[in-house]
């Protein structure tokens, strides 16, 4: 998967005569020091995700379409180069992937740019901290799958509830079983943006608004499609199913044992605006998506719900997000020795399992959450220090590429179950629809002449 050759050549040979930096030549490779980094996408998330990479390496190189997200960024201490060093500045991610002198990039661009970068950095020798969610389409995870299989890189995906304590022990709480039979998961991610008609507007000097739009159409430039808004639009990404998608419906496939497989029957229904230049991603939705194994995950806006996940069986349940793990059944694990020796019998497989951590030994649940505390800043911070110990280690991540593929794929298969508005069969051995060649239609996305990916699978 690569963009056409004609046009990597010709930004080849460009870079070769006069590269596109900002700043001065980066320092000559010290073997010694800590591994060098380089970030692409330097907006809010990137600025995030850059703060904890601090933690572990130096940042020497910084790559943004929109020069005054860079000067933003470059103005925190935290990778503003402090050490010594201050970091050169580009326009075009491949030029900062041909340094050598690079170990590691994290990738926060817009979802529409996830898998060009991630592939292109892959095949660069990079190791890679890659934003959800993974893809832009279905057909994306397939040939990240293979290029990331093909190479000795490591490569971790942000779903950092994953490494959040009381996410795994909901997930080891579903997977003992004391939860009951019918075992069901529903995740609320609130309701998608509201917005529009918008008017096109000059396109500001310190943008390059024909690559930000890459492979997505060729449309005039609005604030609203660009920065924090391009989530709203499917052209660039996938609304609250990707959104929080990416983190909840990845939490509750695992806690349903199904993060090895995709659902086989998928159906929704929402609400989307069809009016020409207004947000079209799902505003209001629901829907239902059905698995080999017997359980269920149902996703939601939720209205006026908690953002968050509840599992439920025919005997008990729980309720999780990132401020709380809650539930009757929670008093009950701790007041009986029993239960609890059976929840910590599943949590132990859990953590030793291919996405583990070392077991933490679990008496109170009164003590879980704080999105906005330290509890949830720990994991955020525990996520980011698994891609580098992996790095170290070379063993798998805790969210890797297959596992996350799987999740990826799920969120995919419900928006275009909403879009269709009518039940969906899935074979997830083959990865496409059952006798229906509208949805296999839209497992890819047409891409705009110069920024194709080649979408071959074989």
């Amino acid at each position: 998967m690569t963009y056409s050759r004609r046009r990597f050549l010709k930004v080849t040979a460009a870079t070769i005569a006069a590269p596109a930096v900002w700043t001065g030549a980066a320092a000559a490779r010290d073997k010694n020091s800590r591994l060098r980094l380089g970030m692409i996408g330097c907006g809010g998330k990137g600025l995030d995700d850059a703060k904890l990479a601090a933690e572990h390496g130096d940042f020497f190189a910084l790559c943004d379409v929109d020069r005054r997200q860079i000067d933003r960024f470059a103005e925190n201490p935290a990778v503003s180069g402090t050490g010594g060093h201050k970091p050169d500045f580009y326009s075009d991610h491949r030029e900062l992937l041909q340094r050598d002198d690079i170990d590691a990039v994290i990738c926060a661009t817009p979802d529409h740019w996830h898998t060009p970068i991630y592939v292109d950095a892959i095949r660069a020798g990079k190791h890679v901290y890659a934003e959800k969610p993974m893809t832009l389409t279905i057909d994306e995870v397939k040939v990240l799958r293979k290029v990331v299989a093909q190479s000795d890189r490591t490569f971790q995906v942000g779903n950092q509830q994953r490494s959040c304590q009381w996410f795994r022990e909901a997930v080891a709480i579903a997977q003992s079983g004391v939860l009951g039979d019918n075992l069901t998961a529903t995740c609320y991610l609130d309701e998608g943006k509201a917005g529009g008609p918008f008017k096109a507007q000059p396109v500001p000097n310190a943008l390059d608004w024909d690559r930000w739009l890459g492979q997505a159409p060729d449309i005039p430039y609005t604030a609203h499609r660009c920065h924090k808004s391009f989530r709203w639009w499917y052209e660039y990404s996938g609304g609250k199913l990707t959104d929080w998608g990416a983190h909840h419906i990845d939490i509750a496939q695992w806690a349903l044992n199904t993060l090895d497989s995709s659902p086989v029957e998928i159906s929704g229904k929402g609400f989307h605006d069809k009016r020409e230049n207004c947000f079209n991603t799902a505003q209001t939705f629901h829907g239902t998506m059905r698995f080999a194994n017997g359980t269920k995950l149902v996703f939601a806006d939720g209205g006026s719900k908690n953002n968050g996940i509840l599992l439920q069986g025919d005997r008990e349940r729980v309720f999780v997000n990132r401020g709380k793990l809650v539930g009757n059944m929670l008093n009950h694990i701790t007041a009986d020795p029993k239960l609890h020796a059976t929840i910590r019998e599943s949590a132990e497989r859990l953590y030793k399992g291919p996405y583990g951590h070392s077991d933490i030994e679990i008496n109170d649940y009164s003590s879980f959450g704080g999105h906005n505390g330290k509890n949830w800043t720990r994991a955020k911070s525990s996520h980011m220090g698994n891609f580098f110990k992996c790095i170290e280690s070379g063993q798998k991540p805790i969210s890797d590429v297959v596992s996350v593929g799987s999740s990826t794929i799920a969120c995919h298969l419900g928006n275009i179950a909403l879009r269709l508005g009518r039940q969906l069969k899935w074979d997830p051995v083959n990865e496409r629809f059952i006798g229906d060649d509208e949805a296999n239609a839209m497992l890819s996305r047409k891409q705009r002449e110069g920024y194709e990916i080649e979408a071959s699978t074989n």
